[in-house]
């Protein structure tokens, strides 16, 4: 059986030694108040519930999954799901950084971050109930009329009503312009909507009292394509005039797929039969309200996989330092037993800390973009706000590609430390494979998010945000440039930094005479900005480090191990898995050519 302990230190050095999180709340009056005694405290008990609430439901979920009876439509969670979200919604977690308006608690965003984080380490299938509803919070927040935010916010806040989006179609996926669910306005300002939807994440269950689908539909006389997409809310149940559910609406599960992995989430085909529906935000103007629920279920899903990887790194750690097998190759290191613990092994250790590197640096740019998110939504200088949304604009493809794909990359080496026991259910190791696989997939694929990152992000504005951040590691290259302890931390970054001017511009050139030159370089693109991105915190966190140390030794105090740890971290990554970003940029430049003109190769 696995293990999960909450990394709180690492979170902690994140939040209030590196990015120094409660000097930012300082100029947002909403969190002026908030302190790094408070988070660590709120986090310390929202560790203890993941552990002893939704961990000990993750393997059992997976086995038993979700219920359909399709004479009612009603779907059953796994055993002990239910009770588990009564007693999140009891506890008041899903209130915790909500506005105080609707109910909630007012904490910073980072705070969700974290909790999230260890959720999703916990049990990615349970979290994502309470998870979607928290976008669907933000794109009714955001576009919803005064009306709807007092009918649903509040119940969305206590988490007595979940949330959903629905998007996907049978015969579309991404390519949302192609949609035939239809909306027909009525006299009272409701609509009647009828279509089918699929992929519907936690569509369907009986752990709240009412489902709140946010859905994509078009009106009658819309536009062709993306530009004729509107958003309603079809709610499960109809609100009553006192705030309690009433009558069924006509949304309903038509049939659950049957997954590869998150088997303990009710993955949901959803029949719309004239279901009576509200229009949010304009009329042809659903993907913009939609966006907003889309970006922040990007952040989630990174968060997701970063869960993953962590405690697919914690049991691949234990176990390596336990199982023994052969000798070091330079000679036996257990003496008192007939062979080595497998940690000894060059290229397990080289697993155990690629799964360490990617979720520590993760773990610090997710942690860095729910800062920008909060500055956003609350810092009173509207030049902040808005150079934080776009440079988190710049990073959420970043966060939901590079952080996924490393989570695949992670929770396969980590089964692989256990070898023939890794493929086995009952250690646990294959269920987090599997139920990261799908973060690669849904919310836009991976490939979407590489590009939207190079087409949109970086070449739609000639890479002014992507200069903007490239101002960030020019100023720590600034600060630690004649530090020799930091060279090896530094020079890379600085080499990478300048040599991505060039990359982007040769790339945006060939793409401006042939756009099939973007699709072919995109996902090697993502991949270099991403390890620039992750390069710059991990430089960042050796320098906090090493500065730690130096403050020990000039003390004559014993030094905390968890900073000679870090950088011991930070070198591994720079040396072995940094480097992967020349070959990346050799592919890129490679050309469209091998890929397009293959017509016999693939007749």
């Amino acid at each position: 059986m696995p293990t999960y302990t909450p990394p709180l230190r690492d979170m902690q050095f994140v939040m209030h030694e590196v990015l120094k999180v409660t000097d930012e709340f300082k100029a947002m009056p909403k969190y002026a108040e908030a302190d790094a005694d408070t988070i660590n405290a709120v986090l310390e008990e929202a560790g203890k519930f993941a552990v002893e609430v939704t961990f000990p439901l993750n393997m059992t979920g997976d086995v038993e999954g979700c219920k359909l009876d399709a004479a009612t439509h009603a779907v059953t969670t796994p055993t002990g799901f239910k009770e588990a979200y009564a007693r999140y919604v009891e506890a008041g977690w899903p209130a915790l950084s909500a506005d105080p308006e609707w109910g909630g608690q007012g904490l910073p965003l980072v705070v969700s971050q974290c909790f999230n984080e260890m959720l999703n380490s916990a049990n990615q299938a349970w979290t994502m109930y309470p998870g979607l509803t928290h976008g669907a919070y933000a794109a009714l927040s955001t576009h919803g009329t005064g009306q709807q935010k007092q009918t649903y916010l509040p119940k969305m806040t206590s988490g007595e009503w979940t949330g959903t989006m629905c998007l996907t179609e049978a015969h579309c996926g991404t390519d949302l312009g192609l949609m035939r669910t239809k909306a027909e306005p009525q006299p009272d300002g409701s609509y009647r909507i009828t279509g089918n939807k699929i992929f519907i994440s936690a569509g369907e269950h009986d752990m709240a009292q009412n489902i709140i689908h946010l859905v994509l539909a078009r009106l009658p006389d819309a536009p062709a394509g993306i530009k004729g997409v509107s958003l309603f809310i079809i709610p499960k149940f109809l609100p009553n005039k006192d705030g309690g559910v009433g009558e069924r609406n006509a949304i309903f599960c038509g049939g659950l797929e049957h997954k590869m992995g998150i088997h303990g989430n009710s993955t949901a085909q959803i029949v719309i039969d004239g279901a009576q529906g509200w229009m949010v935000g304009q009329p042809n103007k659903g993907m913009q309200a939609m966006f907003v629920m889309m970006n922040a279920a990007r952040l989630g899903v990174g968060n997701q996989s970063l869960g993953l990887t962590e405690v697919a790194y914690q049991n691949a750690l234990a176990y390596a330092k336990d199982r023994i097998q052969m000798r070091s190759l330079t000679g036996p290191k257990a003496k008192d037993k007939p062979a080595d613990p497998i940690i000894v092994h060059p290229d397990v250790r080289k697993m155990l800390l690629t799964a360490k590197a990617y979720a520590e640096g993760g773990r610090a740019l997710l942690i860095f973009c729910s800062v920008l998110l909060d500055k956003v939504h609350n810092h009173p200088d509207e030049k902040v706000r808005k150079d934080s949304d776009e440079m988190l604009s710049l990073l959420t493809p970043i966060v939901k590609a590079f952080t996924t794909d490393n989570g695949h990359i992670a929770t396969n080496a980590c089964m692989q430390v256990f070898g023939g026991h890794g493929y086995i259910h009952e250690w646990g190791m294959e269920q987090f494979a599997r139920d990261n696989r799908i973060n690669m997939i849904y919310e836009g694929t991976n490939t979407i998010q590489s590009l939207d990152l190079l087409g949109r992000k970086v070449l739609g504005n000639n890479g002014a945000t992507l200069r903007k951040f490239g101002k960030l590691v020019a100023q720590l290259v600034e600060e630690e440039g004649v530090n020799e302890k930091m060279a090896e931390f530094i020079n890379p970054i600085a080499l990478l930094g300048d040599q991505m001017t060039k990359f982007t511009t040769e790339i945006g050139f060939k793409g401006f005479q042939n756009p099939d030159e973007v699709g072919a370089a995109a996902v090697d693109y993502l991949r270099v900005a991403g390890h620039l991105v992750h390069g710059y915190f991990w430089a960042r966190m050796a320098q906090v480090a090493l500065r730690e140390i130096a403050a020990a030794e000039a003390e004559k105090r014993p030094v905390d191990p968890f900073y000679p740890a870090k950088l011991q971290t930070a070198r591994f990554y720079f040396a072995k898995l940094f480097p992967e970003t020349a070959s990346l940029m050799l592919t890129a430049r490679s050309g469209s050519k091998a890929l397009m003109d293959t017509d016999l190769a693939l007749a």
